[in-house]
């Protein structure tokens, strides 16, 4: 904590920060067990669920375990899958793969489609009528560490900083919210969860984390095409052989579509434009006849933990525990990551319960890791574990064909190897001499759209007279190192026009950081090759503000 700024102070039992699945998962479960336990959310969007983006189908196994009578309790969860579909898509057509073949994991039967943020909110309306104080519009921007070494807890609520960083004339320092046990639950890529993994080494041993860039819009198509409860997913066409990745389209209420794009961030061509795959995946004819005569009502992009079990760090420190997909929970075959976040908060919680009922606080919840591997997370992550790093070194149809084996092994008890994920997603980028770059036709502003017509659809803004929260380590690096090496791909993989290199006649080109366009989804901390940019927390309620992603 800097010395020259005085804090107020706040203690409480538990400091949870994130109000998604696993954060209120793990709010509601501390006050379960003990209705006297102090508990607080912090959230740096400007309402619970303002930042919350996901497919979404939800597997409600978590939900059941921590709110058996959900439905009574109004959920919004309405909406369950009728029919799976599964494509591998062409240029101009496409080939239904049977359901049959797949393991039974794969089945959406008795899954639900959702708006996550919508399920988020009324999460936290459960937590606070259990006593959990949730402050939203609070961003945590420095980690409290105690004597030891352990992490006492988060600096939350500062305000008022110049562009320059320095304390303007409304400046507020915010308070410090010290807890026993600190739940970091910021989804992928946290700056504060990045932070404790460097400072207690919490990757050695384990895999680097891998990654995909999921971007959705959510449409209003023609009722005469719309059927409730249908899922597809797709794969093939447009990436081919340049990435890993495809496609979701979920049917849900009011004639709405989730229409949704994966990228997976281990490509090697600096020249993909992950978001122009997806803008021109919806003029595939399957989609564009879908989506003729609708209008696209939203857009949002983030970030995908895809390693799997291979890449869970060690997910406890002095003080701290990582939940959800601040830890890497995601099951990638089955596109699916809430259930998993809500059982890890549940772990969490009473693991922590137990902890404070002995009177310990500040050391390392191991009891939580232990049940996060040993129980019905690390049994849902370990049947696809070859999944991924089979498509990562030998592409779509390995992955299919090895992939499926390996997961009917392990669904039938059969012990195979477990192969490992070799580099990171930023290594992974090749120089752009080595490949070719790709032409991508311009949007046509009905089914497809520019960049920033589109981030207006997510309700972004950011306060402009507060520093950049997206840090370059060297400034120089853009221009000397990744354009002329990469073609600076952070112009591409960007799914929110945040950077840009400014080319004027007679001049010298330059780097330009719009960070008022950015939708959080972390992306350049993860892609950027010379691992340049930092992705830091603004203030607070800045960033999207996504109505029912």
């Amino acid at each position: 904590m800097n010395q020259q700024i005085v804090r107020e102070q706040m203690e409480y039992d538990v400091v949870i920060v994130g109000a998604g699945p696993a954060g209120l998962s793990a709010a509601i479960r501390l006050k379960q067990l003990d209705a006297n336990l102090s508990v607080v959310v912090l959230e740096k969007g400007s309402e619970v669920g303002a930042h919350i983006l996901s497919g979404a189908v939800l597997d409600p196994v978590g939900l059941d375990a921590l709110i058996p009578d959900w439905k009574a309790k109004g959920a919004p969860i309405k909406t369950e899958v009728k029919e799976d579909n599964f494509y591998i898509l062409g240029p101009a057509g496409q080939i239904r793969i049977p359901n049959f073949p797949m393991p039974p994991l794969m089945n959406n039967h008795g899954n639900y489609i959702v708006s996550m943020a919508n399920v988020c909110r009324w999460m936290a309306g459960q937590a606070e009528e259990l006593g959990v104080e949730i402050f939203p519009g609070m961003a945590c921007s420095e980690l409290v560490y105690g004597d030891a070494g352990e992490v006492r807890g988060v600096v939350a609520g500062e305000f008022g900083r110049n562009a320059d960083g320095t304390p303007g004339p409304n400046y507020e320092p915010g308070m410090a919210l010290l807890g026993k046990y600190v739940f970091l639950s910021e989804g992928v890529r946290g700056s504060l969860s990045k932070e404790v993994m460097a400072k207690y080494e919490l990757s050695k041993g384990h895999c680097p984390q891998k990654f995909g860039l999921g971007m959705k819009e959510i449409w209003e198509i023609d009722p005469a095409k719309h059927k409730l409860g249908t899922v597809t997913h797709t794969m093939g066409w447009p990436l081919g052989s340049n990435a890993g990745g495809g496609s979701f389209i979920y049917h849900l209420e009011n004639n709405q579509v989730y229409v949704g794009f994966v990228v997976h961030l281990n490509y090697k061509n600096p020249h993909l434009y992950p978001y122009m795959e997806f803008q021109r995946f919806k003029h595939h004819p399957m989609v564009a006849d879908l989506l003729k005569g609708g209008k696209r009502v939203a857009y949002g992009a983030r970030a995908i933990s895809e390693g799997g079990i291979q890449s869970i760090p060690k997910m406890v420190a002095p003080g701290v525990a990582l939940l959800g997909c601040s830890a890497g929970l995601v099951n990638v075959p089955r596109i699916k990551g809430n259930h998993n976040a809500m059982l890890s908060g549940i772990a969490a919680a009473e693991a922590a319960h137990a902890a404070l009922a002995a009177g310990r606080s500040g050391d390392e919840l191991t009891a939580y890791e232990a049940t996060v591997r040993g129980g019905a997370i690390g049994k849902d992550l370990h049947k696809v574990r070859n999944v991924k790093p089979l498509w990562s070194r030998f592409g779509l149809v390995a992955s299919l064909l090895g992939g499926g084996i390996s997961m009917w092994a392990s669904t039938l008890g059969l012990g195979l190897f477990t192969l490992r994920h070799k580099k990171s997603d930023a290594a992974a980028t090749e120089p752009a001499i080595k490949h070719q770059p790709i032409d991508y036709p311009k949007p046509d502003g009905v089914l497809s759209f520019d960049r920033l017509t589109n981030v207006a659809f997510s309700f972004t803004n950011h306060d402009e007279n507060q520093p950049a929260h997206l840090k370059l380590k060297d400034a120089s690096v853009p221009i000397l190192v990744n354009l002329p090496k990469y073609a600076e791909p952070a112009q591409r993989y960007c799914p929110a026009g945040v950077y840009e290199v400014i080319a004027e006649p007679g001049k010298e080109p330059r780097f330009q950081i719009n960070f008022q366009n950015c939708v959080h989804c972390k992306t350049c901390d993860i892609k950027d090759p010379s691992q340049n940019i930092t992705w830091t927390t603004p203030m607070g309620g800045g960033g999207p503000n996504y109505p029912n992603m």
